[in-house]
């Protein structure tokens, strides 16, 4: 017998905000003021000079199929049961249809280059298995049926210009809401791919924690729902776990598949995540919503110029080579 959706769930999926229209020129996201706080430089190359270079690589691949995997076991958990989701869902195959799909979309961005090899691949593939299986077996840890509904997985969220400065448009989408009727609650979670979790340092980052924490802040916007009524938390997955007989092993939570994070959220860190992303349009967009002419000043680090798809252009930038 399926059970009653509260009316709020309804709502919300009921009136999503509409579609997304990325050729607007003044859209921005979380992952812009991302790449503008570690470069400014390279965001200009990217969104203002709309200059294209391959940035994928065999971790994003992997990423986006262990997040369609775990986002669609999981719709079809709270839309039928968990035994439904064990019993429709092949993970293993259904990991490596989306696997390779997105391989060979990137494949095909890249002109036709391979830009793994199939030993890697191979490791990856082998790892998301290891992570699909162990999920499976724990999931009740995670997720519950309990008096809990999803809302929606990929849900959009899409403030307009008028609610943002300098007649600007953010959007994003979340990867994973649920609610609580049973403590009336919202819980937003972000699924992140790492090789062994989070570190005190990732964890410190305040750069990561702006992402959900302005998910917060316009979730509560868009469906007018108190902040004291959301909660946030990354769900991170990790492709290599320690080994029980580790003499380096600390606590057990080290072997395990999943790490979860909930950062602070209250009025302070939300004040400050607003505050960055209100700095970023300032600096960067004038009152009309057009991108400034302003010098954007190269940050090079070891850090930025490792994950930079211009770090190699010489005419571009270059900065890479001197971290090599």
């Amino acid at each position: 017998m399926a059970r009653k959706v509260p009316n709020i769930v309804k709502e919300i999926k009921n009136n999503p905000p509409g579609e997304i229209n990325f050729a607007y020129q003044k859209n921005i996201s979380y992952s812009q003021l991302s790449i503008f706080r570690s470069c400014p430089y390279r965001w200009k190359l990217q969104y203002k000079d709309k200059i294209k270079k391959f940035s994928s690589s065999i971790h994003t691949v992997f990423g986006t199929a262990i997040h369609e995997v775990l986002q669609h076991y999981l719709d079809v958990m709270y839309e039928k049961s968990a035994a439904a989701a064990d019993r429709e869902i092949n993970v293993e195959e259904f990991f490596q249809e989306k696997f390779i799909n997105e391989y060979q979309r990137q494949y095909r961005a890249n002109n036709n280059q391979h830009f793994s090899s199939a030993e890697e691949m191979r490791e990856f593939f082998e790892d998301g298995v290891g992570i699909l299986d162990w999920f499976k077996k724990k999931r009740s840890r995670y997720f519950s049926k309990k008096g809990t509904y999803l809302v929606g997985c990929e849900l959009p969220i899409i403030i307009p210009p008028n609610k943002m400065l300098n007649n600007v448009l953010y959007t994003g989408f979340l990867d994973v809401v649920l609610y609580n009727e049973n403590t009336n609650t919202f819980k937003i979670i972000d699924i992140k791919t790492s090789t062994r979790g989070w570190n005190a340092r990732d964890k410190k980052n305040e750069d990561k924690h702006f992402q959900l924490i302005l998910y917060k802040k316009f979730f509560s916007e868009q469906y007018n729902i108190p902040l004291e009524n959301i909660e946030i938390e990354f769900f991170i997955v990790k492709r290599k776990i320690m080994d029980w007989n580790d003499e380096k092993i600390m606590s057990p939570h080290q072997a395990y598949r999943v790490q979860t994070f909930v950062p602070p959220s209250g009025k302070i860190k939300i004040n400050r995540a607003k505050n960055a992303i209100n700095d970023f349009i300032n600096e960067c967009f004038n009152s009309s919503g057009k991108i400034k002419e302003i010098f954007y000043p190269k940050s090079p680090s070891k850090w930025n110029c490792t994950f930079c798809p211009y770090g190699e252009d010489k005419e571009l930038c270059g900065a890479k080579a001197h971290f090599e």
